[in-house]
């Protein structure tokens, strides 16, 4: 989950709301470096009125600050400094709340109501003793010193979500309209990409890494006669999930949680039409983006499609950030460098994956789908 977006002005895209406005996005592509690129006709309007351009690249494959650069050596000496670290990891912290709270997300509000709940009831349901946690994933994490195996993580992680899409969006008016946006774009990528690539029905559907179900229940929504599981390795995170499902109207097809690693879910293979990973891949270490694409691949049925969403390196927002940002954010985010280094859609490919295309989501996200080849 994406915790860190810049407060910058950008202009936006979002796909039509469902209210019947008369506003269309009309797509213009072109091709860098093999890859599909969507940006914005500069004619769209938003349903809050005023032109809007396209989502700008930066001029680099990927952040300065990211990868084996100078810039990137010498952030990696000062958060390797552990005096340092932690007067950073504070200020992470901090920073986060604060934001949110600017923005009119009560941070700590809603911490104080899942801490205060009975969520602690869902884990037993919830939690396979079975599962091995890989190493990478026993590290700390976005300042909480036990990663995602924490309640508090857990607890925080629905206003860290709001934070980020907010964040992501400064132009937006309100939570809601930066939700359009960032969660639109997205579900629209994914919908385009298997109309054009596959044609059939989305029966059933697994979100990979999906916290605690933010992710999982817009895809529910939106694909509401699929059947959708949600997956993670945090059983902190699925009992908070679990618990604020039962919060919401029943479902004609009640969401699935599962305790599972991503890397080896041991689901059937070939029984879902739609993977998606939703700002997971930038918390993995190579090894563990490969295994994951590799899983997914194993998961979808001929003609199903690969949905991952994340930081796109090429975003001119991420390539800009100040010291200060980009130092306070690879102190929270360990495999940071790693994922600004591999070529997704390289593995992608390598996996077995065709139709690969990216687009250019919101001012710092990409959305890279794939087919698995039909028989």
């Amino acid at each position: 989950m994406a915790l860190w977006t810049p407060s910058q002005n950008l202009s936006v895209v979002f796909s039509p709301p469902s209210n019947g406005s008369e506003a269309r996005m009309r797509g213009m592509w072109r091709r860098r470096d093999s890859v599909m690129v969507r940006t914005a006709s500069s004619e769209v309007s938003s349903s809050a009125g005023g032109e809007m351009a396209a989502y700008e690249e930066g001029q680099l494959e990927r952040p300065n600050w990211a990868g084996e650069t100078p810039l990137s050596r010498l952030v990696g000496a000062i958060i390797s400094f552990k005096p340092l670290y932690s007067v950073l990891k504070l200020g992470a912290r901090q920073v986060l709340i604060s934001t949110a709270e600017k923005t009119n997300i009560p941070w700590r509000e809603m911490t104080i109501e899942i801490l205060e709940s009975d969520v602690y009831k869902e884990m037993e349901s919830i939690e396979n003793p079975s599962v091995v946690y890989p190493d990478y994933y026993l590290n700390p994490f976005h300042a909480y010193d036990e990663g995602n195996l924490s309640w508090l993580a857990a607890a925080e992680a629905e206003a860290a979500t709001m934070s980020m899409v907010r964040r992501a969006t400064p132009d937006a008016s309100s939570l809601e309209e930066a939700n359009k946006i960032v969660r639109g774009n997205w579900l629209q990528a994914i919908e385009q990409h298997h109309l054009q690539y596959s044609g059939s029905t989305i029966r059933d559907i697994l979100d990979v890494g999906c916290s605690i179900g933010v992710s999982t229940r817009y895809l529910a929504d939106k694909f509401s006669s699929a059947k959708v599981t949600g997956l993670d390795l945090s059983p902190y995170f699925l009992s908070v999930a679990q618990y604020k499902e039962k919060k919401r109207a029943s479902r004609k097809n009640p969401i699935n949680w599962v305790h599972a690693n991503g890397e080896d879910t041991g689901l059937p293979s070939k029984s879902f039409d739609l993977v998606s990973m939703a700002y997971v891949l930038h918390e993995c270490p190579a090894r563990a983006i490969v295994g994951l694409v590799r899983e997914a691949f194993r998961l979808l049925r001929p003609g199903g499609t690969i949905a991952l969403t994340d930081n796109s390196p090429k975003s001119k927002v991420l390539q800009e950030l100040s010291p200060v940002l980009f130092t306070l954010m690879k102190s929270t985010e360990p495999f940071l460098d790693e994922y600004y280094l591999t070529d997704l859609e390289g593995k992608m490919r390598e996996a077995g994956f065709v139709n690969v295309t990216t687009v250019l989501t919101d001012g710092r996200h990409r959305t890279v789908t794939g087919t698995v080849p039909l028989l």
